[in-house]
């Protein structure tokens, strides 16, 4: 199994960002509130494979942190947040939280990590917009990681 010496399963967490991925859409898209689509998900994703608490944490620290991880984003985009295509948009906005809020979490997985969603759900250069913009905020917001 794909585990941390902590007993992170890794999988597990790539799977909750997957979803979250999917459920950040669903809300951007439905304006439902986070409650209604994250139990939504619960009910009808096939959430027995992803960590559920990590899942939840994306969503609510997205959620809770929305202007801040805009205004993050600012700087690095070429349009407003609001004209992104809605999965590089919630891409970044997951990846984003993650940069800010999860230091435990190394800025490369979280790259990593956007990149492969985007390519697995968003437009074929999708990708390649979201690598471009994380990377220069992984600079100012990891600065010492990204020295090492």
């Amino acid at each position: 199994m794909n585990q941390r010496p902590e007993g992170i399963d890794l999988a597990a967490r790539s799977r909750a960002r997957r979803r979250a991925l999917q459920a950040l859409y669903a809300w951007q898209m439905s304006g439902s509130s986070m409650t209604s689509v994250i139990d939504q998900f619960r009910h009808e994703q096939d959430m027995e494979v992803a960590d559920l608490e990590y899942f939840e944490d994306l969503l609510r620290g997205v959620e809770k942190h929305l202007d801040v991880l805009d205004e993050a984003l600012k700087p690095y985009i070429d349009r407003e947040v609001s004209q992104i295509d809605p999965i590089e948009r919630a891409a970044l906005r997951l990846a984003a939280y993650e940069l800010q809020f999860r230091p435990d979490v190394p800025y490369r997985v979280i790259i990593n990590e956007a990149i492969e969603v985007t390519k697995r759900f968003g437009a074929d250069h999708g990708h390649s917009y979201v690598n471009g913009v994380l990377d220069k905020l992984a600079a100012q917001l990891r600065v010492t990681e990204k020295q090492r």
